[in-house]
C-alpha cells in the first residue's frame, strides 16, 4: 500500500460508554482527509467483563454487542449495528477496516467442569509441580442467552489445554496441564514454554476447535466486510495456525485481506522465526523499534541516534514491519508499560512517517491525547495526561501523501543530529529533508535534488528558509531536541527559484 498509514483506533482506557463506533463514524471523513488509509478496531466482541471489557477478556466471539450476555447488550465500545454502520462509513471514505482477533484464550466460563490436570510452575513451564490430580475450573461456555444462533457449539474442557485456576485449591499458583493435553513447542520460549497466558488456553490442535474459528472466519467476514486482521498474542499460539486460518479467510472471502500479528518482544531473531513460520503472510509489529524509542526518550542526549533502527524489523524486514511509537498495552499503567517521553514522540513519529520503510500505525491517544486513572504496580492512583500531537501528525501525513517519494538517502552522521532526504519522483518532484536531534540546535548539508530551490520548514520551528545550491545541496537545520521537516516553498506568493 503506496504511503498508506495505519491508525490504532482505541487506547486502553477509552471510556466504557458504548461511544466508540458513533466516534469512528462522526470521525471516519476528516481522518480520510488527513491520509489515514487503515483502522486497526478493537476487539468488538463480547468480553466476561461486558460493556467493561476492552474486548482482550473474550468470552463469546458471535457476540459483537447484540445479546444481554455478562451484563450487557453492547460492549465497550457499542452495539452490533453500530460497528457495522461505522465500518460501512469509514470504507466510503477509502479507509480499509482491520478486526482485532483473540484466539489464544476464553474468560468468563458459564459453568465449572471436573477433570484432571497436572501443575506446572509458573515461572518455569517445563517444570511440573506435582503429580496429575482432579481440579475444578469455569471451562464451560454455554452462551445462555445467544441460544446456539450463529454457531451451536459449546465448549467444554477438552477444548483447552491450561488454566490457571483450581477451585478445589485456590491457593496454590499453578498452571495446571489438562490431562492428554501438551503445551505448543511452536511458542516463544520465555518461561520455558509460553503457550499459556491467561483464562482458558485454546487447544489449537484440537479438530473442533480449529473447525469453530475457521468457521467463524466466514461468519465475521459476512457481517462485518472487515479488510484485514490483527492477531493478539501470536507468541502465545502455535504459529502455524494464523497461516492456516488466513489462507482460509482469503479464499472465503476472494480478496486479498491484510494480517499484523503482536508478537511482543524486543529480540528480532524471535520475530523473524514466526515470519517464517508463517511464510511471510503475516506481518508484525516492530517491538524492538519501539523498545529503541522508549530508551532514546528516556537517555537523551546520551543516546546514539545512528543506531535508532538497529536490531530492528523495519531496518531487517521492511516489507513486513509495521511500525509504531506506542500502543494500548505499552502505554502508561499498563502491562507492557515502556514510555516513549512525550519530547521524543515527534521525532519517533518522523521516523516512522516520513521514510520509505515500515507500514506506519498512529496511536490513538498520541493523536488525540488521553486522560485517565488507574492504580500502579506500587498500589497507589495515578492520574495520567497523554499530550496530543495532532497539529504535528496532520503535517507529517500531508507531507508523506504529497511529498514522500523517490529515492532516500540518510545522513546518519552524528550521535545526536541525523537527517535524511526523499528526492520524489516524476509526479512529486520537489522532494523532502528531514533533520532531528536529541541534543542541541543541529544542521546537516543534504542533497535534496531541485537546485536553486526554496524549502520552509513545514514544522515552523525554523522561519528561516533554506534556498539550494546549482547542485540541489541545501543546509537544513532543526531546534535541539526537535525535528524540522523542509519542503518546496509552491504557495502561489512564492517564486519557487531564488
Amino acid at each position: 500500500m503506496t504511503n498508506g498509514v495505519m491508525m490504532q483506533f482505541f487506547h486502553w482506557y477509552n471510556p466504557a460508554d458504548g461511544t466508540l463506533w458513533k466516534e469512528l463514524e462522526d470521525k471516519a471523513q476528516d481522518l480520510a482527509n488527513v491520509g489515514i488509509t487503515a483502522l486497526w478496531l478493537p476487539p468488538a466482541y463480547k468480553g466476561s467483563v461486558g460493556g467493561l471489557d476492552v474486548g482482550y477478556g473474550v468470552y463469546d466471539l458471535f457476540d459483537l454487542g447484540e445479546f444481554d450476555q455478562k451484563g450487557s447488550i453492547r460492549t465497550k465500545y457499542g452495539t452490533k449495528e453500530e460497528y457495522i454502520k461505522a465500518i460501512k462509513k469509514a470504507q466510503s471514505m477509502g479507509i480499509e477496516i482491520y478486526a482485532d482477533v483473540v484466539f489464544n484464550h476464553k474468560l468468563g466460563g458459564d459453568e465449572a467442569e471436573e477433570f484432571s490436570a497436572t501443575p506446572f510452575n509458573p515461572d518455569d513451564r517445563l517444570q511440573a509441580m506435582g503429580e496429575q490430580k482432579k481440579i475444578k475450573a469455569w471451562t464451560h461456555f454455554t452462551f445462555p442467552q445467544r441460544k446456539g444462533q450463529y454457531s451451536s457449539l459449546e465448549w467444554h474442557w477438552w477444548h483447552f489445554d491450561a488454566v490457571d485456576y483450581n477451585a478445589y485449591d485456590e491457593n496454590e499458583n499453578a498452571i495446571y496441564l489438562f490431562e492428554g493435553k501438551s503445551f505448543d513447542p511452536a511458542v516463544d520460549s520465555e518461561k520455558g514454554n509460553f503457550d499459556y497466558l491467561m483464562g482458558c488456553d485454546l487447544d489449537l490442535r484440537n479438530s473442533e476447535v480449529q473447525q469453530e474459528l475457521k468457521y467463524w472466519a466466514q461468519w465475521y467476514l459476512d457481517t462485518t466486510g472487515v479488510d484485514g486482521f490483527r492477531f493478539d498474542a501470536v507468541k502465545h499460539v502455535r504459529a502455524g495456525f494464523f497461516a492456516e486460518w488466513l489462507k482460509h479467510a482469503r479464499c472465503h472471502a476472494g480478496r486479498d485481506l491484510f494480517a499484523v500479528g503482536e508478537y511482543w518482544s524486543y529480540e528480532v531473531d524471535a520475530l523473524h522465526y514466526f515470519i517464517e513460520a508463517t511464510g511471510g503472510h503475516v506481518a508484525l509489529f516492530d517491538a524492538p523499534l519501539h523498545y529503541n524509542f522508549s530508551v532514546a526518550s528516556k537517555q537523551g542526549n546520551n543516546y546514539d541516534l545512528r543506531q535508532i533502527f538497529d536490531n530492528t524489523l523495519v531496518k531487517e524486514q521492511p516489507s513486513l514491519a509495521v511500525t509504531l511509537v506506542d500502543n494500548h498495552d505499552s502505554q502508561p499503567l499498563q502491562a507492557l508499560e515502556s514510555i516513549v517521553e512525550s519530547w521524543f514522540k515527534p521525532l519517533a513519529y518522523a521516523l516512522i512517517l516520513l521514510r520509505t520503510d515500515g507500514y506506519p500505525c498512529i496511536f490513538y491517544a498520541d493523536y488525540y491525547g488521553a486522560n485517565y486513572k488507574d492504580i500502579g504496580d506500587d498500589g497507589e492512583e495515578y492520574e495520567i495526561w497523554l499530550d496530543s500531537h495532532q497539529w504535528l501528525l496532520d503535517k507529517f501525513l500531508f507531507v508523506r501523501q504529497t511529498y514522500g517519494y523517490g529515492h532516500q538517502y540518510d545522513y546518519f552522521d552524528h550521535p545526536n543530529t541525523i537527517g535524511w532526504t526523499r528526492l520524489g519522483d516524476e509526479e512529486h518532484p520537489e522532494g523532502i529533508a528531514v533533520i532531528l536531534s536529541n541534543s542541541e540546535e543541529g544542521t546537516k548539508f543534504m542533497e535534496i535534488g531541485q537546485a536553486n530551490c526554496k524549502y520552509i520548514d513545514i514544522t515552523e520551528h525554523i522561519k528561516e528558509p533554506v534556498i539550494t545550491d546549482d547542485n540541489g545541496w541545501g543546509n537544513f537545520s532543526c531546534q535541539g531536541g526537535s525535528v524540522s521537516v523542509w519542503i518546496a516553498d509552491i504557495t502561489p506568493n512564492s517564486s519557487h527559484q531564488k
